[in-house]
């Protein structure tokens, strides 16, 4: 829905801080580097507990995450081995941030309660598992209510009011499964209008079988060559 919506928008908006940031020297590469260090300082502050902290963590991940990607336009130097990297980097970012939450659970509540924000890791995983396979085919599979950045966003919303904290992850558990659920149809549609027209069949020439006995054949052939 972000993506959708105001992405271009955001990234007009980056485009000076994109330059200005090129011209200190620093790369794209860097830049997702300092995402992922401050993706994994976030989830140990939530997993020991102090979830207003991982709040800000979590809003300095978000910084690299948004300028990566201006600093590759501003240079020229967007590639598919940094799209590639910069795709990987957010699969880990949201393993070790959703893992701290488990941690965090695992530590405060009884039973199996922790098993929650690793639902939810597993469906964003299977969401974009979706859009990767989906573009590989050449469908699209943007879209849905639940993307990535929703996701950083009630996920900060629940460490900023830790009271909160199990209610809104069942509302995201819920709203990735629907989020899942569009993209699988979207695509499903897409596939649908696009079946592959059949092969012409090819006639086969009948074969002309011969009741003549193969010995009198030969016999003939002989005559022949001695008659030459």
């Amino acid at each position: 829905m972000f993506d959708g919506n105001w992405r271009a928008a955001v990234d007009r908006g980056l485009t000076p801080v994109g330059h200005s940031l090129r011209k200190t020297g620093i790369t794209p590469d860097v830049i997702t580097i300092i995402g992922i260090v401050m993706s994994a300082v976030a989830a140990v502050t939530i997993g020991a507990g102090y979830l207003r902290v991982g709040f800000l963590f979590l809003l300095l991940t978000g910084i690299p995450d948004a300028l990566d990607g201006a600093v590759a336009r501003a240079s020229g130097s967007g590639s598919s081995r940094g799209a590639f990297f910069d795709s990987v980097s957010d699969r880990l970012t949201d393993a070790l941030l959703f893992g701290g939450v488990a941690w965090h659970l695992a530590s405060t509540e009884p039973g199996r309660i922790m098993m929650l924000p690793v639902a939810i890791m597993g469906l964003a995983m299977f969401v974009s598992y979706q859009r990767a396979k989906a573009e590989s085919l050449g469908y699209d599979a943007k879209g849905g209510i639940m993307e990535r950045a929703e996701r950083i966003i009630v996920l900060a919303f629940a460490l900023l009011f830790p009271e909160l904290l199990l209610g809104t992850l069942w509302v995201m558990l819920v709203l990735t499964a629907i989020t899942a659920g569009q993209r699988f149809v979207k695509v499903w549609r897409q596939a649908s209008q696009d079946r592959p027209v059949p092969a012409p069949r090819v006639r086969r020439q009948p074969r002309v079988r011969t009741t003549e006995p193969l010995w009198r054949q030969r016999m003939r052939e002989r005559r022949a060559t001695r008659s030459s």
